[in-house]
């Protein structure tokens, strides 16, 4: 089908001021000092609550009075000092959105500390940052450039995984690399200060999703080595294994033993399902779907077409490379329009993305889910991730003709 040229496009992520939210409301002892105007005051209060860490956010009242009349800094001031009033509040982010006033605040206006409370500028403008899953790298480098200690000597087998990753996913991690001789390992985005703080005595960071660029640039300047990768499907988890042993300088004897046996655990539970048939189209802006393709693609599945919102980026290109060879399309900061077309294009049997491509593709008969609520909600690492994503997905395929009665029902 030729594909036709779109006349309006419409990218799909979130403000970007959300993915950094998601990382500053769920800190213990913290309440965010939000600096913007009443619109997005409104709409991150709620997206705080309904997808973060159901805190409030507090506000200095910004209208055109103060922003024109010129009291918004003393207002801003006045308002975190009334926060630090709270004995139990220990860190103040301010976070400044794309409005132009105050997203040029200078840092130096505002104290660095008042009471117990720290007080942080971070920066999250729309402008500047085009998602909110980079969003969430600009909130974790500004918090780790404030807070870590890379002055101190490094803890030796310490690593820092890095990524918002589901709860189990990050047990199961923590298990693994303590069976290949691992003595500490912090996740981030973390809900202690103290995360924050002991990461910088890591002597690597694993990092799982390629968006994480400034932390990683960061922490590379520090002296703390970088692993990529993750361990999603079989194939990349007996090669992150061993990639974390020879960055800690672990036994080897012992880091191939467990990588043989996470890999071939995985591999029981891609061989229980290799009846698995089908297309199936990936389009997400989470950050983290070519992983995910990565997994169908082992199991058999045909995955023609994968989008995301974030651009291409280093940390990225062995994915990349991967599905390129094995012949998706990949698009990068993409457009609604372009993944409604891949659905005409590609005919697939199932729909992993937004709401609204699930929307196009369920008008057509075609079984569809939401990315973020089905995908980013479970786990997906190791042969328990692939199995929870493959037997969900192994479920949706054979709904197809369900799908297909319920648009001639409604057509009818």
């Amino acid at each position: 089908m030729e594909k036709k040229a779109c006349k309006t496009l419409h990218p799909q992520s979130m403000c970007p001021a959300f993915g950094g939210l998601r990382v500053l409301t769920r800190i213990d002892g913290v309440q965010v000092c939000l600096l913007a105007d009443q619109g997005c005051l409104y709409g991150l209060t709620f997206v705080s609550h309904f997808y973060a860490a159901r805190k409030s956010i507090i506000s200095p009242e910004l209208m055109n009075v103060q922003i024109s009349g010129g009291t918004m800094v003393d207002d801003l001031r006045r308002t975190i000092e009334e926060i630090a009033q709270d004995p139990s509040v220990r860190f103040i982010p301010v976070v400044s959105t794309c409005v132009a006033e105050t997203a040029g605040i200078a840092e130096e206006l505002l104290p660095r500390k008042v009471g117990n409370a720290e007080v942080l500028l971070v920066r999250l403008p729309a402008f500047q940052i085009r998602t909110h899953p980079e969003a969430k790298d600009v909130a974790v480098a500004t918090l780790l450039k404030r807070f870590a200690g890379f002055d101190r000597p490094k803890r030796a087998k310490s690593i820092v995984i890095l990524g918002e990753i589901f709860p189990v996913d990050a047990m199961t991690i923590g298990g693994i690399l303590q069976k290949i001789g691992v003595e500490s390992v912090i996740t981030l985005p973390g809900t202690a200060l103290e995360d924050y703080i002991e990461a910088g005595q890591a002597e690597a960071c694993a990092v799982l999703h390629p968006f994480y660029e400034k932390t990683v640039s960061l922490l590379e300047e520090k002296g703390i080595k970088i692993v990529k990768g993750n361990p999603i499907g079989a194939n990349a988890t007996v090669q992150w294994i061993r990639r974390i042993g020879e960055a800690l300088n672990l036994d080897p004897v012992t880091v191939q033993a467990v990588a043989e046996e996470e890999g071939q655990k995985a591999r029981d539970v891609l061989a229980q399902f290799k009846h698995l048939k089908g297309k199936v189209i990936v389009a997400g802006y989470e950050g983290n779907e070519l992983p995910v393709v990565r997994l169908l693609l082992e199991a058999g599945l045909d995955v023609p077409y994968a989008s995301t919102s974030i651009a291409r980026m280093v940390l990225g290109e062995e994915d990349h490379n991967v599905l390129s060879m094995l012949g998706t399309e990949i698009r990068y900061r993409k457009y609604l329009e372009e993944d409604m077309q891949a659905v005409l294009d590609y005919e697939p049997d199932l729909v992993i993305g937004t709401t609204s491509l699930d929307s196009f593709a369920k008008e057509r008969g075609i079984p569809a889910i939401y990315y973020t609520n089905n995908i980013s909600a479970r786990p997906l690492f190791f042969a328990a991730g692939a199995a929870t994503v493959l037997g969900m997905i192994s479920g949706l395929l054979g709904k197809k003709e369900v799908f297909q009665k319920m648009k001639e029902y409604f057509v009818g």
